[in-house]
C-alpha cells in the first residue's frame, strides 16, 4: 500500500502562525504534525508515501530531507491547487494501481492504523473505500456521516446547516482501484473528494471508527486545545 499525504493548504484560519510556518509544521507538543503523519502512515505498513506541496513548499520540502523517512518519500508541487481528488488522479502513476492510504496532513490523529488498514481489507465484497469517522464537537464545519447497521456510510452531509449527528469523516481514506478508475472517467484536472466523489460511493464505502484522538488543527482555538488534548496519548 502507498500513501498520499495532503500538505499543500494556505491554513488562513491559523494566521499569524501560518504567515511563518505552513500548517503541517505547527508544533503539536514539540513535535511538527507533518512528524505525526509519517510516524502513522509508516506503521500503518506505507510502501510509498507522496506529499504535495504548494504553499511555503520550501519549508516542507526541508523537513522531509531532514526526516528518517525520506527514502520512502516523494514530494510534488502543485503551480495550482487540485483539490484533493485531482491530486489523487494526477499522480496515479505513482501508486501503480495499488489501494491508496489518504489523509489530510491537518489534522492531528491517533489511533491504531494497523487495525485501520485491517478494516479495510477485511471489508465485505461490495466496498471501495474505507473512511475513518471520529465525533466532532463542532458538526457544522465537517462532513457528517449516516451509518446503516454494518457500519456502510449510507449518508454524508458536507458542512450542513443541521447535520444529523456528530460522528464525522476524519478525511483519512483507503482507496480502491476502483475509485482511481472513477476520477479517471471524470476527465478534468480538479476534483473535490468530498462533493464529487463520496456521495458518488454512498453504500460502497465502510468506516472505521478512531475512539482515540482526532482533530482538524484548522482555527487557533482547535491547535491550542490539541496541545493539551494530546499530551500522554499514544497510538
Amino acid at each position: 500500500m502507498k500513501a498520499l499525504l495532503l500538505a499543500a493548504g494556505f491554513g488562513n484560519r491559523l494566521k499569524p502562525i501560518t504567515d511563518y510556518v505552513p500548517k503541517c509544521l505547527v508544533p503539536i507538543n514539540g513535535k511538527p504534525l507533518l512528524a505525526y503523519w509519517l510516524e502513522n502512515l509508516v506503521a500503518a505498513g506505507a510502501q510509498g508515501i507522496l506529499i504535495n506541496l504548494h504553499y511555503k513548499a520550501d519549508q516542507v520540502q526541508a523537513f522531509v530531507d531532514h526526516s528518517p523517512y525520506k527514502t520512502i518519500i516523494k514530494t510534488v508541487y502543485e503551480e495550482e491547487l487540485l483539490l484533493t481528488g485531482g491530486t489523487l488522479h494526477k499522480n496515479r502513476d505513482f501508486f501503480g494501481g495499488d489501494d491508496v492510504l489518504m489523509a489530510h496532513a491537518d489534522n492531528l490523529c491517533i489511533c491504531d492504523f494497523k487495525s485501520f488498514v485491517r478494516s479495510y481489507y477485511e471489508r465485505p465484497k461490495n466496498v471501495d473505500m474505507t473512511m475513518m469517522t471520529f465525533k466532532t464537537d463542532n458538526p457544522t464545519s465537517c462532513g457528517v456521516v449516516e451509518l446503516d447497521d454494518n457500519n456502510i456510510v449510507v449518508g454524508f452531509y458536507e458542512k450542513v446547516k443541521s447535520p444529523p449527528s456528530h460522528l464525522a469523516s476524519g478525511a483519512v481514506y483507503i482507496i480502491s482501484s476502483n475509485v482511481l478508475k472513477f476520477l479517471a472517467g471524470l476527465k478534468k484536472e480538479k476534483i473535490d473528494f468530498s462533493t464529487e466523489v463520496i456521495p458518488r460511493f454512498i453504500g460502497h464505502i465502510n468506516t472505521f471508527h478512531n475512539d482515540v484522538y482526532h482533530r482538524d488543527i484548522g482555527t487557533l482555538e482547535s491547535y491550542a486545545l490539541a496541545q493539551i488534548e494530546a499530551r500522554g496519548l499514544h497510538e
